[in-house]
């Protein structure tokens, strides 16, 4: 049975919370304030203490600091008043597992201990093995680097990962932003559960609502069946907000709503639903300049940055570029069938010697030109797109998305990284201009979803949210119009 501390000063709430976690199945011990709570804590060695933050002797705030002193973890919940989410967020910043509201809502709570419960087992063992793992290979989930600047991110991750804090990920476009959040999902306990990736740029601002938080049958025109959002689908697991900065006021109004009370409503709906899932948001703005820009709520920001990773931007630890490449020549070898071992020296050099503006992503592009071209043995200088790394020179596509050098001298560095970002854009995303129709916008994302399922109806369908035959629909009223096909 895990074991709950509850320290709360007053009678009443402790016995009344001591009786309702033991209805659980928990074995539970009272502490009237922080003071005894800590002598507890050390005879006692619970699991979880569920602590109140305002309390004499000593607050909730110094137990959890001497908490985490203490050689064996335990996960802190903080009880707080309505209102005091400052605390809460501040609590998480020192290490609290989460947090929860006077009146403690108990099936949130319910849900809080369970979590906890799941990232108590052997969580001192599965640290060590990632610890090690990280020393032996300079690599922590699907991120890789041995740099002074990649270390600092992997020991970042690897501290916050078994919390439940919402984090904020920062950086240049093709930082590998992503990667992190996949990291702090495959290292927290929810990863058996969905990881939910959402760009919120690729969105239409009409259907992005929708997409995000879902909608009930006949809620808007065309809403033709109950649709579960992102956060649903996401449910115990956890979900990526990409490019946060580009989603509505409304929208993002409507998710700090979501973050602090842990329900949702659907568009359309009368009804909350409950969530548990772990939010992580990634921007390539300065979310500062972005907040006094009017493009991020100062309130959503400082929810979501309760802890912050900045990605570098690759030319500033251009030493992890051959492990980072060594690793991405056994990622295209599989899904290209090639057998390629390495890189020679010469290769080594001059990709070391590059500036990457299009950052991890442009390098990926560049390696897979490579492997493709190589097909076996050890990548050259000669598996490199023309004039690479020469003045002028800017990866670029041709309307078949093949690399093309763009050999204009004169032209800015900006101007080649805005090329390159272009070209490094994901090729499965959607992007629609302002004054775009709201049916050419559904029109490439129904086409784009269909290239990325490889022109699988029915999984298209389902991602898509529709049901077969209204694909099926769609596809023949495009073919009607020639108009309307690229």
């Amino acid at each position: 049975m895990e074991r709950v501390l509850i320290v709360e000063d007053e009678v009443h709430a402790r016995t009344g919370l001591t009786e309702l976690i033991e209805s659980w199945g928990y074995k539970t011990e009272g502490a009237a304030d922080g003071v005894e709570g800590l002598e507890k804590a050390i005879a006692w060695n619970p699991g979880i203490v569920v602590t109140d933050l305002k309390m004499p002797r000593m607050d909730g705030m110094e137990l959890l600091n001497r908490i985490a002193d203490l050689p064996n973890h335990m996960a802190v919940v903080m009880m707080t008043a309505q209102g005091s989410i400052e605390s809460a967020v501040e609590a998480m910043r020192k290490g609290a597992y989460d947090y929860v509201p006077k009146p403690v809502d108990p099936l949130r709570l319910r849900t809080i201990l369970q979590n906890a419960s799941r990232q108590h087992v052997d969580v001192d063992t599965e640290l060590e093995t990632i610890r090690r793992r990280q020393r032996e290979t300079g690599m922590l989930g699907p991120l890789v680097g041995t740099s002074e600047r990649m270390k600092a991110v992997f020991s970042l991750i690897e501290r916050i990962a078994p919390s439940n804090v919402s984090v904020l990920v920062t950086g240049e476009s093709g930082t590998g932003k992503e990667l992190v959040a996949r990291a702090l999902h495959e290292l927290s306990s929810r990863h058996k559960k969905a990881f939910v990736a959402v760009n919120c740029a690729a969105i239409p601002e009409t259907l992005i609502e929708s997409e995000i938080f879902g909608h009930e049958k006949g809620a808007f025109t065309g809403a033709v069946e109950r649709r579960a959002g992102c956060f649903e689908l996401a449910e115990e697991g956890t979900l990526l907000l990409d490019e946060i900065g580009e989603m509505p006021a409304a929208t993002q109004a409507k998710l700090l709503r979501v973050l602090e009370d842990r329900k949702l409503r659907r568009l359309g709906s009368k009804a909350e639903t409950p969530v548990d899932v772990r939010v992580v948001a990634a921007t390539n703005k300065d979310p500062e300049q972005a907040v006094a820009a009017g493009e991020l709520r100062g309130d959503l920001y400082y929810r979501l940055n309760v802890f912050n990773i900045q990605m570098p931007p690759l030319r500033e630890h251009l030493e992890d570029v051959a492990p980072i490449a060594q690793k991405m020549i056994g990622d295209m070898n599989e899904r290209h069938n090639c057998t390629v071992t390495g890189l020679k020296e010469s290769l080594l050099k001059k990709l070391t010697a590059y500036s990457w503006p299009g950052n991890v992503r442009e390098l990926r592009n560049t390696i897979e030109r490579a492997t493709i071209m190589a097909g076996t043995g050890m990548l050259g200088v000669e598996h490199l797109p023309p004039n690479f790394g020469e003045p002028g020179f800017a990866p670029s596509t041709t309307k078949s998305g093949r690399f093309s050098s763009a050999a204009a001298e004169n032209a800015s560095d900006s101007s080649r990284s805005s090329e390159v970002e272009r070209y490094l854009e994901d090729q499965n995303t959607v992007r629609v201009e302002v004054g775009t129709t709201v049916d050419e916008a559904e029109r490439q994302l129904i086409l784009k979803t269909l290239m990325a399922t490889h022109n699988n109806k029915t999984k298209a369908a389902e991602i898509l949210g529709i049901s077969s035959k209204t694909l099926q629909n769609k596809l023949k009223e495009y073919s009607n119009n020639s108009a309307l096909v690229d």
